[in-house]
C-alpha cells in the first residue's frame, strides 16, 4: 500500500485528485483558470465539496473557457443561481465573471496568465520538505504577496489561504509529505 498525504485518505476521489493532479506543475491558463474559480468557490467550505460538482462546474461555465465566462451576464449569472449541482453564492458566481474579466486583463499584460503568476516563483515550484500535515501552512508571506497583487487587479475571492491552496493545487508548491509516494514524482 503507498503512503499518501493522511488529508486525501477520505475516499476514492480525493485519493485520486491527490495521486493524479495535487501539486503537479500547471502551467496551461485554461487549467489554471479553471482552479483559481473552483478555489474561489470553495471558500468556506471543503475541497471534497468542490471536487464532487467539478463536473457540473465544467459544463456550467462552458469549460472554463474564460472569454464565455467574462461575457455572462445578468441572465447567465440567474441561470447559475438555480443550478443545483453548483455553489449557488451570488457573490461566488459574480466573482467567477469578474476574475474572468481580470485573468483576461492579465493575459494581455502578461502574454498568459501561467507567465504572470510563476513568475513569483521564479519559474521553478518551491518544494516543501514537510513531516506531517501540522506542519503545512495556510498561507504564507508569498501568498499574501500574490493575493494583494491580484486583489489590485480587481480579482475576488482571491484571499492568501485561497491563494496558497491554489499554488498547492498548481504545483507551484509541492507540500505531498516526505513520507507520501507523490513527493518526489511532482519533482521530476
Amino acid at each position: 500500500m503507498k503512503n499518501r498525504c493522511e488529508w486525501c485518505l477520505k475516499d476514492q476521489l480525493y485519493r485520486d485528485y491527490h495521486d493524479q493532479e495535487w501539486g503537479v506543475p500547471v502551467y496551461d491558463d485554461r487549467k489554471l483558470f479553471e482552479f483559481l474559480i473552483l478555489e474561489g468557490v470553495q471558500a468556506g467550505l471543503s475541497w471534497h465539496t468542490v471536487l464532487k460538482k467539478r463536473e457540473n462546474y465544467r459544463v456550467a461555465y462552458d469549460d472554463f473557457d474564460p472569454v464565455k465566462i467574462a461575457a455572462y451576464g445578468d441572465e447567465k449569472i440567474a441561470e447559475l443561481m438555480q443550478n443545483e449541482g453548483l455553489i449557488r453564492n451570488r457573490l461566488k458566481i459574480a466573482a467567477s465573471v469578474t476574475n474572468a474579466r481580470c485573468f483576461l486583463e492579465v493575459q494581455k499584460e502578461f502574454g498568459s496568465f501561467s507567465a504572470y503568476i510563476w513568475a513569483f516563483v521564479g519559474n521553478q515550484p518551491i518544494i516543501n520538505r514537510f513531516e506531517s500535515m501540522k506542519e503545512l501552512p495556510a498561507q504564507t508571506p508569498l501568498s499574501d504577496t500574490i493575493s494583494k497583487d491580484l486583489k489590485k487587479r480587481g480579482f475576488k475571492f482571491v484571499g492568501s489561504t485561497i491563494i496558497y491552496a491554489h499554488m498547492q493545487a498548481t504545483g507551484m508548491v509541492n507540500d505531498h509529505l516526505l513520507s507520501c509516494f507523490r513527493h518526489g514524482e511532482v519533482n521530476q
